[in-house]
């Protein structure tokens, strides 16, 4: 069908369901356990790639920054966090595979 050709005989409505515009339209999925998931271990990775010496001193976000009283602070929470999951790289590393593999299967 040309575009620029109108049939007075269909109807709009016939005309827009011929051109199917919407099949172009990316479909959305809906965000589940497994997103989720797939979002904290993305986040995860984010921080346990963070290089101390480069990017996390420079900005007063060292371990030696801080002293005991301001681990309670959200800065002092957050630093912790990010340690943590430095120190759990190997973890990390397998749960990264299992996401890897579990993708691989369920495509």
């Amino acid at each position: 069908m040309i575009i620029g050709h109108f049939n007075r005989d269909k109807s709009m409505e016939e005309l827009l369901n011929e051109l199917d515009i919407f099949s172009y339209l990316p479909v959305h999925r809906e965000m589940g356990l497994w997103t989720l998931l797939e979002g904290f271990l993305l986040l995860a990775n984010a921080l346990a790639i963070l290089n101390e010496d480069r990017f996390l001193t420079p900005r007063g976000w060292g371990l030696s920054d801080f002293s005991a009283g301001q681990t309670k602070s959200f800065k002092g929470q957050l630093i912790g966090l990010i340690y943590a999951t430095q120190y759990l790289r190997f973890p990390l590393l397998l749960l990264n595979s299992v996401f890897i593999i579990v993708k691989l299967v369920s495509g």
